[in-house]
């Protein structure tokens, strides 16, 4: 009679589905899934239900898969431990965020989009001081071409050399991150960056100068490798991608502070304004060194280095509750197989990472890709156009810092709501629109030339979708290409795969700065086009190969791939444990 009835149900539900089909109605979808979970109390009638409908969560993934410790995953809706977001969590993850904070001034005190036109490199008293053959050779260029300003590849590797410091130095900070804690790994690079400062403040030649920018390359290497890390496992599951969009937060507000201070510093009579604008490099490193004194470490890095003990009271403090012993104990059978782990870096290459592997690497070099520096280029020469004269710059930097902090801030708002894949997604499409139009708009008034006036209405036309694509950005590809590669490594080889983030992001960044204003000049307006392709690619590529990974508790995200129409195959049934025990693949497709 049992029996019967449960057919009855799933008889009901299949015809609920016709009818959602057919007309979409809210009310079917919502009987359909109560029938659903009412008739799937029984294995062999679940697995039979989503064999009939087909069921695909959003990516590809149909999973619930229990894992180690009993915590039943679902693709983009995992199960919740129990907790709360505690005011000890919040603060401090805005100041382990800080850390972004170095990363971001020196993006803007430097200039690394055009060294020519922002920056203390665009300061003559700079140049005079370090480069006076650059100086001289600027302003002998009278060109009036919009596509070939005047370029510096001695200014460019200045100012890129750091990316190389931070790429080697992101590899050492893995082991730091992972024998000594995630805060000791952010002191270091907030202490660091903190000589740099002091170096540059104070140069008086050259080689100082460029020794100084080692140290700051090397200080953000270590913050960049070990903050978001720090942030994913502090976070509950569930808020995990809003506290982590913090760092990108302090990263755009430490863009729009260097360039503010720059227009102010650039004004100093004395030439010494250069100096202040570098020494206060000092402020972020300071926030950041202090703050990491202060912060707690992990429950996860607690246990990876043999604190069971204290890893648990740090997990009833973060959580604001007592009953842990669930996510504790996925923390420690996370860590009994990080323990079998010798050699993470020989180990993230085995079949069964690939999926986080491929996205580690390709996540931050699409990031590089968005074209966000072309953008950001023609901001100063569309102000100057439309009245704003020396001010440009200026308002340049306040327009669109005040656009990429306020969009940061919906992402924040949105992204355990909404899901990383549906801001990718909806990030990408309105990129790649808003710069196709952009493109089209330079090359009506610009031509193949680069000769011609933009009319002040037009120049505003122009803003709009330069701002357009600025948010679309600053809640896509600016927080989630840190974000994503940050939540979904096995402890064993998180600091690893965090690494490689890391430096694919440095690497890439050097690159796109050695050769963008040489693309320009021979690329013309088809440079909008040439990212807005890639834009294209990497917006197909989230759609068919990232799931979705919001809500999954980060120890148990390999469900998430394991459940994937591409990804599973590269995972073995014997990759995934229940209560230390194998799952076989009979049980998996039953739970998937």
């Amino acid at each position: 009679m049992h029996g019967i009835v449960k057919t009855r149900i799933a008889f009901s539900a299949l015809l609920l589905y016709k009818e959602l089909l057919r007309r979409r109605r809210l009310l079917a979808l919502a009987l359909l899934i109560a029938l659903f979970f009412l008739a799937s109390s029984s294995l062999s009638l679940r697995s039979l239900c989503f064999r009939v409908l087909g069921t695909r969560l959003v990516g590809g993934v149909r999973s619930e898969v229990t894992m180690a410790g009993g915590a039943v995953v679902a693709g983009g809706e995992g199960k919740e431990y129990p907790g709360k977001l505690t005011l000890f969590v919040l603060l401090t993850c805005v100041v382990a965020a800080t850390g972004g904070l170095i990363f971001g001034y020196d993006i803007g005190i430097s200039g690394d989009v055009n060294p020519s036109i922002c920056g203390v490199t665009s300061m003559d008293s700079f140049l005079r001081k370090f480069f006076p053959e650059v100086l001289s050779k600027e302003k002998a260029n009278k060109s009036t071409n919009q596509y070939c300003t005047f370029d510096s590849p001695l200014l460019t590797i200045f100012t890129s050399s750091l990316y190389l410091a931070a790429l080697v130095s992101s590899f050492f900070a893995s082991v730091v991150t992972r024998v000594f804690g995630r805060k000791w790994s952010m002191l270091g690079g907030g202490l660091i960056f903190l000589i740099g400062s002091a170096l540059n403040g104070a140069a008086i030649n050259v080689s100082m100068l460029i020794f100084g920018r080692i140290f700051l390359g090397i200080g953000i290497g270590f913050a960049n490798q070990s903050v978001p890390l720090y942030l994913s496992e502090m976070a509950p599951a569930r808020l995990r991608g809003m506290l982590n969009i913090g760092f990108q937060l302090m990263i755009t507000i430490g863009i729009f502070a260097a360039n503010v201070i720059n227009y102010g510093t650039a004004k100093i009579e004395g030439g010494w304004g250069w100096r202040v604008s570098l020494a206060l490099a000092a402020v972020p490193a300071s926030i950041i060194t202090i703050g990491s004194l202060f912060l707690p470490d992990t429950p996860n890095s607690l246990i990876e280095r043999g604190h069971p003990e204290a890893a648990k009271e740090m997990l009833r403090r973060v959580r604001g509750t007592d009953d842990v012993y669930e996510e504790f104990s996925d923390l420690v059978a996370a860590s009994e197989e990080s323990k079998m782990v010798k050699h993470p870096w020989k180990n993230i290459l085995k079949r069964k990472y690939r999926p986080q592997l491929t996205m580690t690497i390709l996540i931050p070099f699409f990031q590089q890709l968005t074209g966000i520096n072309v953008i950001m280029f023609y901001a100063p020469v569309l102000f100057k156009t439309i009245g704003f004269g020396d001010d440009a710059s200026l308002m340049s930097a306040v327009i669109t810092g005040v656009v990429n902090v306020v969009a940061t801030f919906v992402s924040i708002f949105t992204v355990d709501k909404l899901g990383r894949r549906k801001l990718f997604l909806q990030g990408g499409t309105q990129m790649l629109i808003s710069q196709a139009i952009v493109g089209t708009l330079i090359a009506i008034k610009f031509g193949t030339s680069g000769q011609g006036q933009i009319p002040k209405g037009y120049g505003y036309v122009v803003l709009f979708f330069i701002c357009v694509y600025v948010a679309g950005f600053a809640w896509s590809w600016g927080p989630l290409g840190w974000l994503v590669p940050s939540e979904i490594f096995p402890l064993e080889i998180r600091s690893a795969g965090q690494s490689i983030n890391v430096s694919v992001n440095m690497f890439f960044t050097f690159i796109i700065a050695q050769v963008f204003l040489t693309m320009l000049c021979h690329m013309k307006f088809g440079l909008f086009y040439f990212f807005a392709g890639w834009v294209l690619i990497m917006t197909i590529f989230i759609a068919l190969f990232l799931p979705e990974t919001k809500n999954v508790p980060i120890e148990e995200m390999i469900s998430v791939w394991k459940a994937h129409w591409f990804w599973g195959k590269f995972i073995a049934d014997e990759d995934i444990h229940v209560r230390g025990d194998h799952v076989g693949s009979a049980d998996l497709h039953a739970k998937a």
